[in-house]
């Protein structure tokens, strides 16, 4: 017989909560898992994060924002005794899955919340998208409309194109000076 693999049965299972409970619930489930001796079959919780900036009083504030609110991942065996513990948590409204039985999250979809949560750059929060129609809150164009030409999360930055003089103008602005129409 061949070593067992340490990894059958484990899967990342995903846990819908009361929005804003994320944290309790994986604070209650670690103390869960450790007085109830269930160290073999529930290995890991997480609230995946990501940084992101946002302007506060026209000053970049980097914040940790929720990838998936109203949701706890959790690395498990499923049997009964350890849905159970997971099912029965303060605010823990249940497994996403079909019924009563969790369906696991594919490697896939738990490589790119892993990459998203390990980019150590904060991006800038961002409702722009190109096409858009704005007007300008702020700077030596305050009051003119545009239409946002391109986006720069990293930088926090939208090129918005302004007519001046009968000529369409690219002018770029922070985020906090423009505004959807």
């Amino acid at each position: 017989m061949g070593k067992q693999d340490p990894n059958a049965g484990r899967n990342w299972y995903v846990v819908h909560t009361y929005a804003g409970y994320e944290d309790a619930v994986k604070q209650a489930l670690l103390q869960r898992v450790e007085s109830m001796g269930m160290q073999d079959y529930i290995f890991d919780i997480q609230v995946p994060k990501e940084k992101q900036l946002t302007f506060r009083k026209g000053e970049p504030i980097e914040e940790e924002k929720k990838l998936f609110p109203g949701y706890v991942l959790v690395y498990m065996i499923v049997t009964d005794e350890s849905w159970y513990l997971v099912r029965n948590t303060p605010n823990v409204t249940g497994f996403v899955g079909s019924g009563n039985i969790p369906v696991p999250v594919t490697p896939e979809e738990y490589g790119v919340i892993e990459r998203r949560v390990g980019e150590q750059e904060a991006k800038f929060k961002s409702d722009f998208q190109m096409g858009d129609l704005v007007i300008i809150v702020d700077g030596p164009f305050k009051n003119y409309e545009g239409t946002v030409d391109s986006v720069d999360v990293n930088k926090g930055k939208i090129t918005v194109m302004v007519l001046i003089f009968d000529r369409e103008t690219p002018v770029e602005l922070d985020f906090t000076q423009a505004q959807k129409k």
